[in-house]
């Protein structure tokens, strides 16, 4: 399967993401336990998973699988950064407002870039670093609304805690990118078996996270187990779908693309959904929408398109030997 056809459904995907969520509310409020829903994408992620690993293995040759302590371990490391990751947004949101954590949260484009360079040793070309920086700006223009309201006067006017923590969760989240890329291809392992490994500790943390808010809460709604579809609705069903589908194909562009395609992925998926919103609830356009979709699609010009596309070399020009005139040349000697 071509790249970019997984990153296209990916960004499809992404962007029904939010969608769906906006509507499995019933008057604003969720009726289910939205912790679950993390939980139960990662067992279905787990079980897919390990239903194409079966038919491989049953398969001649069977497909590869490193199953040494010293591999293995490693695979926790990204469901451990996305829990801190989770606890930084939580904090996040105590010192900024909503439009502005979104709008800093922009910064994973650019730190992605930058942590793709240092770890994984790609060379990205001066166009490339331009449309990585376009790509932050467009996304970036796209979600400020306009200079007369008032978060417009709050994007700048939060505590330095509010910024740094911003900052930090740009880079945990391109860390565990970047991290999560590195695993799916430092050996020819099964992608299969790979996800198995992944999602098998991710649901274990998930499960983790369901047993703290328990106690936290004392066990007022019994345990999680007995709540756990509580409040389901088909719409609930199809976001978990939808998370874990694309979960999925993330893992696939980890290991056959790099962090840089699916950053333009979700990124274009979040202008879609902008889009889309203005159909579907009302959602009124912005000058600054219009102008972020063209800065991203002039930015995903300038990373994917071949240099001769971008930059007008001109032709070798040859030389015509008729049209070559002799110089006589004097030779003057010393007397």
């Amino acid at each position: 399967m071509k790249w970019y056809l997984v990153a296209s459904l990916l960004t499809i995907l992404t962007s029904s993401q939010g969608i769906l969520t906006t509507l499995s509310q019933t008057n604003g409020k969720y009726k289910y336990d939205y912790a679950t829903i993390p939980f139960l994408a990662e067992v279905f992620k787990l079980i897919v998973s390990s239903v194409f690993l079966w038919r491989e293995r049953k398969k001649s040759p069977p497909p590869k699988m490193t199953t040494d302590w010293k591999s293995v371990r490693l695979f926790p490391i990204p469901s451990v950064i996305y829990l801190i990751h989770n606890n930084v947004q939580f904090a996040t949101l105590m010192y900024v407002d909503t439009s502005t954590y979104q709008i800093m949260g922009n910064l994973k484009i650019v730190t992605t870039g930058i942590l793709f360079r240092l770890f994984l040793k790609k060379k990205l070309s001066n166009l490339q670093w331009m449309a990585i920086v376009l790509l932050a700006v467009g996304t970036t223009t796209s979600q400020v609304k306009g200079c007369g309201e008032a978060s417009c006067d709050s994007l700048f006017s939060a505590p330095i805690q509010g910024y740094m923590l911003g900052i930090l969760s740009a880079c945990l989240s391109a860390l565990a990118g970047v991290y999560t890329e590195f695993l799916m291809k430092k050996n020819n392992d099964s992608l299969y078996w790979q996800n198995v490994q992944l999602y098998t500790f991710g649901s274990i943390f998930n499960m983790a996270r369901l047993v703290v808010d328990d106690f936290r809460g004392g066990f007022e709604k019994g345990p999680w187990w007995q709540r756990l579809f509580n409040g389901y609705s088909i719409t609930t069903w199809l976001v978990v779908l939808n998370l874990g589908s694309t979960g999925l194909l993330v893992s696939w562009l980890m290991k056959y693309a790099d962090n840089i395609v699916k950053v333009y992925s979700t990124s274009m998926a979040m202008l879609l959904t902008m889009v889309l919103s203005v159909f579907l609830f009302s959602f009124k356009p912005t000058l600054q929408l219009f102008l972020g979709i063209i800065v991203c699609m002039m930015s995903l010009h300038m990373y994917f398109a071949p240099p001769h596309m971008l930059v007008d070399i001109p032709p070798a020009i040859k030389s015509d030997p008729e049209s070559l005139v002799n110089v006589p040349v004097d030779h003057k000697t010393d007397s």
